[in-house]
């Protein structure tokens, strides 16, 4: 069971049994650099190119006051999957695109540390903060794509409850080539649909 808090400057703190998950401010950012430089050749095949500056500490700095900007204006969360002494990153859970309006949705994105891959640290994670997505921001529509290789990232969506929407043919760019992504997505389960359960789609 994960507890939500309000931490530093008010900024949201989500506690489960192993992790910690918080916006980090920009003086941790040697501890963000040292998760990127440990993980870059395990992350690459799963994420964009990335320049050298991507793993300087000049660079998350910036990154982390950006992303605490965007957080107080309501256009994304982006987390840091933290050990309780917030000594370690362990990985990243990104709520990033937030639309409001007739929409009320966002994109999801994550990455978890080689190390701790197979620990189910990463369900932890996602379970705990799409709940905090729904219960705290009202969101009705969390969306999350993978590349169909990907398998892996596909049963942790399945397992969380996302469904499978379709297919988009080179939807992104990672590592330097378009990949194709099969889209899925998770509603709020709070809010009711008249039109009754939804359906896994068959594309």
């Amino acid at each position: 069971m994960a507890n939500f808090n309000l931490g530093h400057e008010s900024l949201p703190v989500i506690e489960s049994g192993r992790l910690r998950q918080r916006l980090i401010e920009p003086y941790l950012a040697p501890i963000m650099v040292r998760f990127r430089l440990e993980n870059r050749t395990y992350l690459e095949p799963w994420e964009p190119k990335r320049p050298a500056e991507f793993f300087t500490q000049a660079f998350w700095e910036v990154q982390l006051r950006n992303a605490l900007r965007e957080f107080r204006q309501g256009t994304s969360v982006c987390l840091t999957l933290l050990n309780h002494e917030e000594s370690e990153v362990i990985g990243v859970c990104n709520f990033t695109n937030i639309i409001r309006g007739t929409f009320q949705a966002c994109h999801l994105g994550y990455a978890l540390a080689e190390r701790h891959q197979g620990k189910g640290l990463m369900y932890e994670a996602l379970d705990a903060s799409t709940r905090y997505m729904f219960d705290e921001f009202g969101l009705n529509r969390i969306m999350a794509n993978y590349m169909p290789r990907n398998e892996r990232s596909g049963r942790l969506l399945r397992r969380l409850g996302f469904i499978t929407e379709g297919k988009a043919a080179r939807l992104l760019k990672i590592n330097g080539k378009w990949e194709d992504h099969v889209l899925t997505s998770k509603l709020n389960p709070a809010v009711w649909d008249e039109a009754g359960p939804r359906q896994e789609s068959s594309a």
